[in-house]
């Protein structure tokens, strides 16, 4: 063995990997803290595209996406603060997709590595091994395609997770709203109805009264002042919950809600979700099938002695008898994503349908609530009047107001609910927030 050849080689090895640890490594605080920072930034927004990079349509629509919510208002100052609190993991998988792509854009370009062998001289070779892909059926554009589609699986998914976000700080919000007014409803009923108590004791100790409407009285008394704590405390818990969400606390205002229509062309983000996930999933499936065939490559060794070249065939995987079975499910895959995609079409027509369905019935339902306690109201004033000239009891009056505060607090149910409602429907279409601002 050629001692002096062999301590060359063994120089030049520790010389490659020298060099190989001197190249910048795709996890570097450094990488991250420039790149990564610039591209999706709190400041310019989780789908802002560099201008070099291919454009995503998914990602400019998601962009181009923005609120339903009438700004200013106090639900957009909850939404404003449910994504400027938010550190979710969806945000993360996006950065990570974008690093990976990012990676795979680059997989064309000439691979390098260090080579050594062992001559049969017994001497250790040290070199450079320099290979490129000539032709691959098409695998490696279908690994970018398959980056580029896990971008727009993960910013879809970033997009519902935030709209998800924001409907629930609304919904604490409303029913907090609703708990207020409902709190504020059963208190002036308790004070009326507190009221309606001192008249029927009093005529009972008069001898004029029957004790069992005392009792009635009484027992309608204990559920009002039982509604107003319930309401209370159904109103705190939420403004805690809502609190805990967003680090900000949000007093009632009382505001009704104003909402842009949808745009016609809109589509619900499950149904890009689909989409993205379908090109994800043939893309895989063109890469596989890809790996099935031969692929032609070009490769250079370049040694302290000389330089050789070489054409090559290889296959991943070895051909066998179920090679061809592999290939048909392989295809299938592909159909299976466009039915995918059907499915989710079809299902979000249904959920459309049905909340507008909902927002139909609850609308009807609160004006006719409105109605019916504006009725209510008059028939209670009337029955008033009637009682302080003598021609109706107590108890008459007190079963009108009750059916009155019934018919009252039908009427904020259904307004409350017509709010949540419209919620669904803006954050299905992905419309709850800005995408610039997410």
């Amino acid at each position: 063995m050629k001692t002096g050849v062999t301590l060359a080689g063994l120089l030049v090895v520790l010389g490659l990997s020298g060099c190989m640890q001197s190249l910048p490594q795709l996890d570097n605080s450094t990488f991250l803290s420039t790149r990564e920072t610039k591209e999706v930034s709190r400041a310019d927004g989780s789908f802002t595209q560099d201008a070099e990079a291919p454009q995503s349509e998914v990602i400019s629509d998601l962009l181009a996406r923005r609120s339903l919510l009438e700004n200013p208002s106090a639900y957009s100052t909850v939404a404003a603060a449910a994504l400027a609190s938010s550190s979710r993991a969806a945000e993360a998988e996006l950065r990570s997709a974008r690093l990976r792509a990012d990676a795979e854009n680059k997989n064309w370009l000439p691979t390098l590595g260090p080579n050594v062998s062992l001559t049969s001289l017994s001497d250790l070779v040290a070199g450079i091994l320099i290979e490129q892909v000539l032709f691959d059926n098409g695998r490696r554009k279908a690994e970018r395609a398959f980056a580029a589609a896990d971008v727009e699986v993960a910013a879809t998914n970033l997009s519902i997770d935030m709209n998800e976000r924001v409907y629930t700080a609304l919904s604490l919000y409303t029913s907090a709203a609703q708990a207020d007014e409902q709190a504020a409803l059963a208190g002036t009923a308790l004070t009326r109805m507190q009221g309606f108590e001192r008249i029927v004791v009093g005529r009972v100790k008069g001898g004029v009264g029957d004790q069992s409407d005392q009792r009635v009285v009484e027992g309608k008394v204990n559920d009002m002042r039982w509604a107003v704590q319930t309401a209370k405390e159904a109103a705190a818990t939420s403004r805690a919950e809502l609190s805990a969400m967003t680090g900000q606390s949000f007093a009632a205002t009382g505001e009704p809600l104003v909402m842009a229509p949808p745009l016609r062309d809109a589509e619900n983000l499950s149904i890009l979700l689909a989409q993205s996930e379908a090109d994800r999933s043939i893309a895989r499936a063109t890469a596989e099938r890809a790996g099935l065939l031969p692929t032609l490559t070009a490769s250079a060794s370049v040694t302290n002695n000389n330089t050789i070249g070489a054409l090559g065939a290889k296959l991943d995987q070895p051909l066998g008898l179920g090679t061809g079975s592999q290939i048909k499910a392989i295809e299938a895959s592909k159909d299976i994503a466009h039915r995918q995609i059907d499915e989710a079409r079809e299902n979000a027509r249904r959920d459309q349908s049905r909340l507008r369905q909902n927002l139909v019935s609850y609308r009807r339902q609160e004006v006719e609530a409105r109605k019916l306690a504006k009725a209510s109201r008059e028939t209670f004033r009337l029955f008033e009047r009637q009682f302080q000239a003598g021609q109706r009891s107590v108890m008459d009056v007190v079963n009108v107001y009750e059916q009155l505060i019934e018919r009252e607090k039908a009427y904020v149910r259904a307004k409350y609910q017509t709010y949540l409602t419209e919620f669904e429907l803006a954050r299905d279409l992905g419309a709850l927030a800005d995408g610039d601002k997410i």
